[in-house]
């Protein structure tokens, strides 16, 4: 009788154990380091978009000024006001977002100091602007945008 016995290879219930509770330590940390590669990734999207969009209104200002022959600044509206001898256009600078006719630019830019001919403004016209965020001064993001002038814009 003993030819038909034949002992089976098999693992153990505690060696069992011992798998399952490494394997459930391994896919607990899989899954807290995809949390964190994910919070990161989040982080990442977030800068790009800020980024993107600070980049689209400094491009914007850059084409619009040297597009425009006639630039004013308005304390009253805070807003600045381009003209030529086609179209007008006007920049709104408000809490959390910047328009631009029918454009939205939701940053936290705002105005800091305008130039006409070298020279600090208040308001009026202008030929130069810097924009700021002013979050802390080590993080501080600035634009600076001015046209260049020519003869053509001082006749009227």
């Amino acid at each position: 009788m003993s030819r038909f016995y034949k002992k089976l290879s098999a693992l153990t219930l505690s060696e069992m154990l011992v798998v399952l509770l490494l394997t459930i330590i391994v896919v607990g940390l899989a899954f807290s380091i995809l949390g964190l590669v994910q919070k990161q990734m989040f982080g990442i999207q977030e800068n790009y978009e800020r980024k993107t969009v600070d980049n689209l209104l400094q491009q914007g200002m850059w084409i619009d000024f040297n597009s425009n022959s006639r630039i004013e600044f308005s304390s009253k509206t805070n807003s600045i006001m381009l003209s030529n001898e086609i179209e007008e256009k006007q920049y709104g600078f408000y809490d959390g977002y910047v328009t631009r006719g029918r454009d939205t630019f939701f940053t936290d830019f705002k105005v800091g100091k305008l130039y006409f001919q070298g020279n600090e403004v208040m308001e009026g016209m202008i030929d130069a602007i810097e924009l700021s965020t002013n979050y802390e001064k080590e993080n501080d993001n600035m634009i600076f945008v001015y046209k260049k002038n020519t003869a053509a814009d001082f006749m009227n």
